[in-house]
């Protein structure tokens, strides 16, 4: 009976013509998607258009296989020798998780076109009743993923970060973590692989969901193919979600899509680098029409990824400098005694340097900056400069940037 409801709901899904206004149409006139597909074409053509009617009637092509994919990836169990004590095999599941089921996410409900289907993967604690489990199903008080957004906040920003950019989202999600929020990314390379680095390496053992990947391909892939481990690692902590079939791939039109889902999963949104034609920005913008919080970390007038913080600061976005400013916003979150340093989460604390790197420091400020301006800056002779630059980096108070350029690095 779970694979009949399944395969009719994959259908229902999949049917040529058939978008999620049209779908929601259809259960809301007949119920389950099973008694969609009972109806004659004379009573359908009451609800759609003669077209969608007779597109509804034929089973779509590779649905049995869709079917056949789907289920056997639902029995497998996730796990294995990837479980630790934290995160045990008999805790991550998958999931396919239907519009109305009682794990739905609430906090997806208040879209205007909340997905039909999610696919999850990872930490799953469902509640009685939910549809399409994988293995057995937890019968706790609650379900982590239907409340799912009530102490959650998104944290993204650029692909291609400054190595800055990159510290401040680890900063922030690790303080953030540590304090009992989940943190919401896509995957992505830069700012998102970072904010999900930072909630690993600091939310509490106990903490159920440390971070969430809302991706836009299929679960049965990685995109992209480097983040393989840390969506294994997110998978043991954590959820991975998606509204895209198995097979999906990736395609550039999922991904402004899927932030919308970023979006609704959260609280809030916090952007940390951003270009002014970034899809960052198309997050903040549909969090703000969500009526969410957005945040932003300001930065050099200079750099072109600050440009985008700064126009969403101009446009009403509450200026951020450490975790402790979104926390006075939104309150402490499920774990509310965070560890030491957690609440400062100060992204602009410089590291301790060395006597003899202190006056280099000063000189870089915290701006990239050229080996001839630094050397102008200082006065020394550019073989000592350029060994203690080398010290500085190793220590890691100093990133060494593409076009010969360096940058102080401040950190927690």
């Amino acid at each position: 009976m779970e694979r009949d409801e399944l395969a009719a709901w994959l259908r229902l899904t999949t049917t040529p013509g058939i978008g999620g206004v049209t779908a929601r149409r259809l259960l809301a006139a007949f119920g389950l998607p099973q008694a969609v597909f009972e109806q004659p074409s004379s009573t359908l053509r009451q609800v759609v258009t003669p077209a969608q009617a007779w597109a509804l009637l034929t089973p779509p092509p590779g649905l049995d296989d869709r079917i056949h994919v789907t289920w056997n990836w639902l029995q497998e169990t996730p796990g294995g020798s990837d479980a630790t004590a934290d995160a045990p095999a008999a805790s991550m599941q998958r999931a396919v998780i239907a519009l109305g089921d009682a794990a739905y996410p609430r906090a997806l409900l208040e879209l205007d076109d909340p997905p039909l289907l999610l696919y999850v993967l990872g930490r799953i604690a469902t509640a009685p009743g939910a549809a399409f489990p994988a293995t057995r199903r937890s019968h706790g008080a609650g379900s982590s993923l239907t409340h799912l957004g009530e102490q959650a906040i998104a944290i993204v920003g650029s692909r291609n970060p400054t190595a800055q950019g990159a510290e401040n989202a680890r900063q922030f999600s690790r303080s953030l973590a540590q304090s009992g929020w989940t943190v919401v990314s896509g995957l992505a390379l830069g700012i998102d692989a970072a904010a999900h680095e930072g909630a690993l390496a600091g939310a509490p053992a106990p903490l159920e969901l440390a971070t969430v990947a809302v991706v836009g391909t299929g679960l049965d892939r990685v995109y992209p193919r480097q983040h393989l481990e840390l969506a294994r690692r997110i998978a043991r902590r954590g959820l991975l979600l998606s509204e895209y079939p198995l097979g999906t791939p990736p395609s550039p039109a999922n991904f402004p899509r899927r932030n919308r889902l970023i979006a609704a999963l959260s609280r809030g949104t916090l952007v940390v680098e951003a270009a002014l034609r970034s899809g960052s920005l198309i997050t903040a913008r549909l969090a703000a029409e969500q009526g969410r919080e957005v945040f932003a970390v300001p930065g050099s007038i200079h750099s072109s990824l600050s440009r985008g913080c700064h126009a969403l600061i101009r446009q009403g976005a509450k200026l951020v400098e450490s975790a402790q400013d979104i926390l006075e916003e939104l309150g402490p979150g499920s774990d509310s005694q965070p560890r030491s340093g957690a609440a400062a989460g100060d992204a602009s604390t410089p590291p301790a340097a060395s006597p003899s790197g202190s006056a280099i420091l000063d000189a870089l400020g915290y701006d990239p900056i050229g080996l001839d301006a630094l050397l102008a800056r200082t006065g020394m002779d550019a073989a000592t400069l350029q060994a203690q630059l080398l010290e500085l980096e190793l220590d890691g108070a100093v990133a060494r940037l593409p076009g010969g350029l360096f940058q102080r690095l401040a950190r927690a």
